[in-house]
């Protein structure tokens, strides 16, 4: 039996009921988190640290475009793969093979206290158990909602609160949140009007979408949002 599932560009993850996690895919930049390269067929379970044992405890994951997180119940983070413009938020642009602990804003410590970690084609986010939102990675297009069009290799936090659920469009640049109040934030990419908020301007800050209220759950495409 499975609790979670998501599917990236090319590989895909799966969340077991005894909190392991398991991986198919290609792997050409570790993505599937096995300590290989090597494209797999059928399941393989995601290593632990160094490519040691095996990853566990984990309550959240997203595969993105080549890379893939994790929120383990403890609270911190982990993510493998691809990490180009930092989007695996251990302070380096270091491929990894198997899973590395996200750090800390500012690069102190690590990132604790999360319950749902989402992967985009390029950067990551996560939400925190008091409905802050944390991002990292490409940040070109401001779907890293820290104001900024920076890339980040370690997690800035996202200028919204209350967040409830949290999702990145998978082969896009851009972010949405659902607050408490049953309304709709995005931040990123904004070429097709994918942002709701009447124009086609990137954000790199939130903006609420126009006309919606009592919301009670959220999706991205590539180019446009549920």
């Amino acid at each position: 039996p499975l609790l979670d599932i998501s599917g990236g560009t090319n590989h895909s993850l799966m969340l077991k009921t005894d909190n392991t996690v398991w991986s198919m895919g290609l792997n050409s930049n570790g993505q599937l988190g096995d300590n290989t390269t090597v494209q797999k067929n059928t399941p393989v379970q995601v290593k632990g640290t160094g490519g040691v044992g095996t990853l566990t405890d984990v309550v959240s994951v997203s595969s993105g475009g080549a890379h893939s997180i994790a929120a383990k119940s403890d609270g911190t983070v982990w993510a493998w793969g691809l990490n180009t413009n930092g989007r695996l938020g251990d302070n380096t642009t270091t491929q990894r093979l198997a899973p590395v602990q996200v750090h800390g804003v500012g690069n102190i410590g690590f990132l604790t206290d999360v319950v749902k970690v989402v992967a985009s084609n390029a950067h990551s986010v996560a939400l925190k158990n008091d409905g802050t939102v944390y991002a990292w990675g490409l940040g070109t297009s401001g779907q890293l909602g820290d104001g900024t069009i920076v890339s980040k290799s370690v997690p800035v936090q996202v200028l919204v609160n209350n967040i409830v659920d949290i999702i990145a469009s998978n082969a896009g640049s851009f972010t949405l949140a659902l607050k408490n109040d049953g309304t709709v934030w995005s931040w990123g990419l904004n070429t097709n009007g994918q942002l709701g908020d009447g124009t086609v301007t990137l954000r790199s800050t939130p903006v609420q979408v126009m006309n919606l209220s009592n919301v009670i759950s959220i999706g991205a495409g590539t180019s446009h949002s549920l």
